[in-house]
């Protein structure tokens, strides 16, 4: 492991590049808004700091630092595991006994894959289960994290606010798609909704009708659909509100309790396979004499973090944060995986001479309003990376400018093109960008710049962020 002392502090003595500096006038922010460290892969002083060392809320960028340490913790070639497992034999093709499902925190375990799992016990021989699916999250804790947590914002629904357990088969994500083109299996107002992914027991209640609106407007008059199990013990979906007519769109959206959710993914893919099964879905710890019957490892860490980085993923990079508490030495010591999580990621600080102070996480993925760290201590690390055993992993998660990911759309036709890996971040009062930059004589630069502001002003610093980038990639010639 590589040990380098936290950079050294730099008063604010630099002047800012005046492209920035008129960005930033343009965009009526203050200079106070800003934070941005600019230093050398290859050496130890700055170019440019303004305002690094104080601890600003980095939004998505911290994903840097899970990654990181993620990476210089477990190894590129980490797997997690999900486990089929039973304490009764099966005979005949029978499981006379209860089937037990135990997550290890697979970040991608979509129902493609977990249909792969349940193909795997029909080709063992297994055609009928006679008990009950025992779901073990106990790998993480709590086990049910999203129960009474507080929205984060108005949109719990979203994807991006999936809140992740040990065993989070397909992102709890249910899809839909809505068209008018099919008579047949339309509503009386016309308007016909189908499922994108295999539920069994799920009614969907119709009750859209027909708009005039354009169809790229077609979220105006909807309603997020509700869901509610029913006297039936059915998944009872209701669609309200309206939409276009003459039109096609499809939502994927986290509608569906969790447990039920698996229960119905799991009736529909095993009905699909030729099984049998008439048992309940519950929670509970696996037996000490249960056997595994089938397990599934997972897509490396490395191949992991390329997904994460590249599209931003919430969900994932917190299972990875807590992964990271999970498979620590320290993790029976704390009652819950992240605050394990959060020491670890403090001693990996301090075994590498970084000071943590003022840094606070929360779920490692940056979707937070208390998650804090200063420029400086993000380029540390950055720069840790840049001369590690796992740096090819690391950079080949980070998008790249005008290329994919969350940059695919951002300087194009510019100096930075192509020669800017950056990991991005955007809350409502946050904007970041961090990453390495290679400018026209092939000089490779460290980057990190936060923007904060007390309100939703921060998204206008946006072209700010870029002109840093900009400048960095010219050769700082663009003053």
């Amino acid at each position: 492991m590589i040990s380098i002392t936290t950079l050294p502090a730099a008063a604010d003595t630099f002047q800012l590049p005046r492209a920035v500096e008129l960005q930033l006038k343009k965009s009526d922010l203050p200079a106070t808004s800003l934070s941005v460290v600019i230093m050398p892969v290859a050496g130890e002083r700055a170019v440019l700091s303004h305002q690094a060392d104080r601890s600003f809320t980095p939004g998505s960028s911290i994903k840097l630092i899970t990654s990181f340490v993620a990476l210089d913790k477990l190894g590129p070639q980490f797997k997690w595991k999900t486990q089929f497992l039973s304490d009764a034999p099966i005979q005949n093709g029978v499981l006379k006994g209860n089937l037990y499902l135990r997550g290890g925190g697979d970040p991608n375990l979509t129902f493609d894959k977990f249909s792969l799992m349940l193909r795997a016990l029909r080709q063992l021989g297994l055609q009928e289960i006679q008990g009950d699916l025992i779901l073990d999250r106990n790998y993480f804790q709590p086990t049910r994290p999203e129960l009474g947590a507080p929205a984060f914002d108005e949109n719990p629904e979203s994807y991006y606010n999936v809140i992740p357990d040990a065993l989070l088969l397909h992102s709890n994500i249910t899809g839909l798609a809505i068209s008018n083109d099919n008579k047949e299996r339309a509503n009386e107002a016309g308007v016909n909704v189908q499922l994108l992914t295999p539920h069994d027991n799920l009614v969907i209640r119709n009750q859209l009708s027909l708009n005039n609106k354009p169809c790229s407007e077609w979220k105006s008059l909807w309603q997020t659909p509700t869901t509610r199990i029913n006297e039936q013990a059915q998944i009872e979906m209701t669609l309200s509100g309206s939409f276009p007519k003459n039109c096609q769109a499809s939502t994927y959206l986290n509608l569906v309790e969790r447990n039920a959710y698996i229960a119905s993914q799991f009736s529909a893919l095993w009905k699909e396979l030729g099984g049998s099964w008439q048992g309940k879905v519950f929670e509970g710890a696996t037996p000490i004499n249960a056997n595994v019957i089938h397990e599934r490892s997972s897509e490396t860490l490395a191949d992991t973090l390329r997904i994460i980085n590249k599209n931003s993923d919430n969900a994932m990079a917190r299972i990875v944060y807590l992964t990271i508490g999970a498979e620590s030495l320290a993790a029976r010591n704390f009652p819950e995986t992240k605050q394990a999580a959060f020491a670890e990621i403090k001693n990996w600080f301090a075994q590498n001479g970084l000071s943590s102070e003022g840094i606070v996480f929360d779920n490692g993925a940056g979707l937070s309003r208390i998650e804090r760290i200063s420029a400086n201590q993000m380029a540390s690390v950055l720069k840790i990376a840049a001369s590690s055993m796992w740096y090819p992993e690391f950079a080949a998660s980070l998008p790249i400018a005008a290329v994919d990911g969350t940059m695919k759309n951002r300087l194009k036709s510019s100096t930075a093109e192509a020669r800017a890996r950056i990991k991005t971040g955007t809350l409502k009062n946050s904007l970041a960008v961090a990453g390495y930059v290679r400018d026209k004589q092939q000089v490779d630069w460290i980057v990190v710049a936060f923007i904060n502001t007390a309100d939703a002003s921060a998204g206008r610093g946006r072209p700010v962020l870029d002109e840093i980038i900009e400048w960095i990639a010219s050769g700082q010639e663009n003053e």
